[in-house]
């Protein structure tokens, strides 16, 4: 998506893998057992779906330091989903196994990366009007 205009928040790359996160996250939870539903597979997806949310969120706003505001929020909902999938794969919990986990910490990693950069991006533009 490089040299195209941003016409939406889905046309922001945050955006597009907080989605492919997300995605993974319900994808994981499916092997999750019955008597999870409404324990830390919910909170892995409100987790994981909170993320995108609050990059469109935030995109909607009319003030850049709003915007910046809801990007720290999905910066915050990302470690709490990391935080989930650790506990969701540790040995006395083992709802899953850490070869499942994996990938998608890795994901977390990439998309905490593309946030801050999107806020430092904003933060200067602010510090330079």
């Amino acid at each position: 998506m490089k040299n195209c205009k941003i016409r939406s928040y889905k046309d922001l790359i945050v955006w597009q893998e907080g989605m492919n996160l997300a995605e993974a996250c319900y994808q994981l939870t499916i092997t999750f057992s019955r008597e999870e539903l409404y324990g830390m597979t919910s909170q892995i997806c409100r987790a994981a779906a909170s993320i995108p949310a609050n990059v469109a969120e935030g995109y909607g706003r009319e003030y850049r330091t709003e915007y910046i505001k809801f990007l720290r929020i999905a910066q915050g909902s990302l470690k709490e989903l990391e935080t989930y999938l650790l506990l969701s794969a540790r040995d006395k919990v083992r709802l899953t196994d850490t070869e499942a986990v994996n990938p998608i910490l890795m994901q977390c990693e990439s998309l905490g990366r593309l946030l801050r950069a999107l806020i430092r991006s904003l933060d200067n533009k602010e510090s330079k009007e």
